[in-house]
């Protein structure tokens, strides 16, 4: 199993670096560019920046995770079959909103609804298949705990809400040169070496069967590695941008593997940035509506009041990366004081 995460790190670190100087040259040749606006913080010198570079993280994470794949196939039940269709199903939807933007050069993409309306689709079957799937149920896991909390019926419109919420918290993140891929690829990281205390704590004791778990770790490596590469040409100052493309990609998969390990509630700390840039724009909304035009924040999401504030793009990235990996380190805790 460590060999075959580590070659799925690799591959897909390859794989991205080989494919996105070409990947940018083309999506300049044709003029796929960033439209840059006035609401936000000064970024004029981002205009015109390639956008729909998360393709090459996704050329990564199929390369990586297929060649890996562990020997054993469970068939239709197999958890790369729904590791890849909700990533990249989540993936369709993002490459839809950026292609409409850059080709159509319609500034606000697809509307909500039509958002929406794709998401929903993806969320909702993913959801009934964990829900029918015999390795995952209805029930999902307490963090430091052995216990489990059994949704019955409520779980599928539970888990298709939260799919949805993730993968907009991952749009809502990319906001800055390199920080969803930073945050991505040390949270996919902790997610793999989850899947690996599973693997091996049920192998020793017998309880808790790893079930698909090898694979989800192949799987968040090649996340890992794809991140990493992307990151080559995404760190600031940026010459490509994920766009949709990339940060839905991302927020699908990595709440699939959450799902498929039935550990959602780990979400709130592996993946607590992403988050808390929802949850910062709801406050702000809500906030704003209720007294009138006050704001909670200078800007909403929450990386750009840190960027009113002073901070630049490198201090946020690596604070939050820091949080990240603090939390990542709680999680992977949890997971060892639930065995």
């Amino acid at each position: 199993m460590y060999y075959r995460m580590i070659g799925a790190a690799l591959i897909a670190l390859a794989a991205a670096l080989l494919t996105g100087p070409r990947l940018i040259r083309y999506l300049k040749k044709l003029h796929f560019g960033q439209t840059i606006y006035e609401l936000g913080p000064s970024h004029q010198q981002k205009q015109g920046t390639p956008v729909m570079g998360g393709l090459m993280m996704a050329a990564g994470i199929l390369l990586g995770s297929l060649i890996c794949h562990p020997a054993e196939w469970d068939g239709i039940w197999d958890y790369i079959l729904p590791l890849l269709a909700v990533s990249f199903l989540s993936m369709a939807v993002g490459f839809a909103d950026d292609y409409i933007k850059a080709v159509k050069k319609r500034h606000d993409g697809l509307s909500p609804w039509q958002k929406i309306a794709g998401q929903v689709i993806v969320s909702l079957g993913f959801s009934l298949y964990c829900y029918f799937s015999p390795r995952i149920g209805s029930a999902i896991r307490i963090p430091f705990t052995g216990s489990e909390w059994d949704l019955g019926f409520f779980y599928i419109p539970v888990m298709t809400l939260l799919v949805i919420f993730i993968v907009n918290s991952s749009n809502l993140q990319d906001g800055l040169d390199g920080l969803l891929g930073t945050v991505t690829a040390i949270s996919s990281s902790a997610w793999a070496v989850i899947c690996m205390i599973i693997t091996v704590t049920s192998a020793l004791t017998g309880k808790n069967a790893a079930g698909g778990a090898a694979t989800a770790g192949v799987f968040a490596m090649s996340m890992a590695g794809a991140c990493i590469g992307f990151l080559r040409f995404n760190r600031y100052p940026a010459k490509t941008f994920m766009g949709d493309t990339g940060s839905m990609l991302l927020g699908g998969a990595t709440a699939a593997i959450a799902l498929l390990l039935r550990q959602p509630m780990l979400l709130l700390l592996i993946f607590f940035t992403p988050i808390m840039s929802s949850v910062s724009v709801i406050m702000q909304r809500y906030y704003y509506k209720l007294t009138h035009g006050k704001r909670i924040f200078l800007m909403s999401p929450i990386h750009h009041h840190f960027e009113k504030k002073g901070y630049t793009e490198t201090q946020i990235v690596s604070m939050y990366a820091g949080i990240t990996m603090l939390l990542c380190l709680i999680a992977v805790i949890s997971v060892c004081a639930s065995f």
